[in-house]
């Protein structure tokens, strides 16, 4: 007896997660992609931004190395080669795309290079590069095609002077002075990152502060640190156009100014990648921004189509995309599966330092019976010992039981540091519990304990 067919569109991390599982479960299994294995999270988008980051932390880190008394012979600056570090950010890109293709084909998925389209419920039309046309019958479908940087009308990348996130890889030079558009996490991130490589930047902000969706405390600490780097924010200023002239770009606001640079990366959103793909002549319903509309198992309006990641709308994460796409097979398959819950998924802004998040925010911990605290890691002594000045932790927790309900990491490492505090709030362990587990001396993990510890609450609290 054959098993069941299952067409994926899409190979970013829904898709070839998915893919895995539905082999797993003894499905046959057809994955379309157009751009190449990993989409644009591993080509273009989360593994190339991050490697630029990385890049960036090891010039900050070394410019930062006098305080601890090393030098480096006098000298004054440290020049970036913006084509060679490129040309390693597309390098790992395509290694760890074929890293994944060659998983995928040894665990026996079909790969099909080229783009997918809903025919029925049951079937996929494949089209190939030369145009060849093929039709896949299929018991599940799901769409996993991502989402791709939103364009303005008044500013369009060129891919030379006007820049989405997707095109910055092609610069061989660093920009003279580089205006990022938008303070959300891309911008912000951006923005960093070419400071930190030693370009003149500018931020545009049209909100009261950067990264208006993260922690007001962190927030407030990453620009400061922005500002204290040289960079220009400009906040509560919204850019109306950017147009090129000559060799230099000069983005226009609202009330009139104008911004000039060599170079602008416009990081204002990203759009739905839902259209041509024959879904609303399925029957699958879509969302006024054009967002597939799912269920917390990934089901669509239709049954048997499922749809996971950014195209859905959820959150803009590869691990919760990763997340939806395994749970979409699971459900569709008829195995054991637990409905997405968003409220647990830790989040992290790679600025310098970081920004880690999960739970409930600090603005919200009245309403939910809960109170934070805040422990800077300045005062840490294996901070002090690293050079460390800027960051903290902050816990939220229930009154009375002491359950970690959130938190908040901003320092180096924060992505990975915020797993403790992931495993407090999913598995519902109190600050008692979390401050009883021994930390090593000295040790930044050693001001988590700290701030759980402040949390206590006397016997007579309770």
């Amino acid at each position: 007896m054959r098993g069941r067919q299952v067409v994926i569109v899409g190979g970013g991390p829904a898709g070839y997660e998915a893919a895995l599982v539905a082999r797993q479960l003894a499905s046959e299994v057809t994955l379309v992609e157009r751009q190449g294995v990993g989409g644009a999270a591993v080509l273009t988008d989360v593994v190339p931004s991050k490697t630029l980051i990385a890049t960036a932390e090891w010039r900050s880190v070394i410019e930062s190395a006098d305080e601890l008394g090393v030098h480096l012979d006098g000298a004054t600056a440290l020049p970036v080669d913006l084509g060679e570090v490129n040309a390693r950010v597309r390098g790992l890109a395509a290694q760890q795309s074929a890293d994944i293709r060659a998983r995928l084909e040894r665990e026996g998925v079909r790969v099909f290079d080229g783009a997918g389209r809903i025919v029925t419920a049951g079937v996929v039309q494949a089209t190939a590069a030369d145009g060849a046309e093929s039709e896949l019958d299929a018991d599940v479908i799901l769409v996993a095609t991502g989402a791709s940087p939103r364009v303005l009308s008044s500013a369009r990348p060129d891919g030379e002077r006007i820049l989405t996130w997707t095109q910055l890889y092609s610069l061989t030079e660093l920009p003279e002075r580089l205006i990022v558009v938008g303070s959300g996490v891309t911008g912000a991130e951006f923005a960093g990152a070419f400071g930190a490589l030693g370009c003149d930047v500018v931020l545009i902000s049209s909100r009261d502060r950067v990264l208006p969706g993260e922690d007001p405390d962190a927030a407030a600490l990453i620009e400061e640190a922005f500002r204290r780097r040289g960079m220009r924010v400009l906040s509560r200023s919204r850019a109306a156009a950017a147009e090129r002239r000559g060799d230099s770009v000069v983005v226009t606001l609202e009330d009139g100014r104008e911004v000039t640079g060599s170079h602008c990366l416009m990081a204002v959103g990203g759009v739905p990648n839902s259209a041509g793909l024959g879904l609303e002549e399925a029957g699958v319903a879509l969302t006024r921004s054009g967002h597939v509309q799912v269920d917390r198992v990934s089901r669509t309006t239709v049954p048997q189509i499922y749809a996971a990641g950014d195209v859905t709308g959820v959150l803009p994460l590869a691990s919760v995309a990763a997340t939806q796409g395994r749970i979409a097979m699971w459900h569709a398959l008829g195995d054991a599966v637990a409905p997405l819950d968003t409220r647990n998924v830790p989040a992290n802004v790679f600025t310098a330092p970081e920004i880690a998040t999960v739970g409930i925010s600090a603005a919200a911990a009245a309403e939910h019976g809960a109170r934070a605290t805040t422990v800077p890691l300045a005062r840490n002594a294996r901070a002090k010992m690293q050079g460390i000045h800027e960051g903290f932790i902050k816990i939220i927790a229930r009154d009375g039981d002491g359950t970690v309900l959130g938190g908040v990491v901003v320092g180096p490492r924060a992505s990975e540091f915020i797993h403790v505090l992931t495993l407090a709030v999913t598995t519902r362990v109190t600050v008692d519990q979390l401050a009883s587990a021994m930390t090593i001396y000295p040790s930044l993990s050693g001001s988590m304990a700290e701030a759980a510890r402040q949390l206590h609450a006397a016997p007579s609290q309770r």
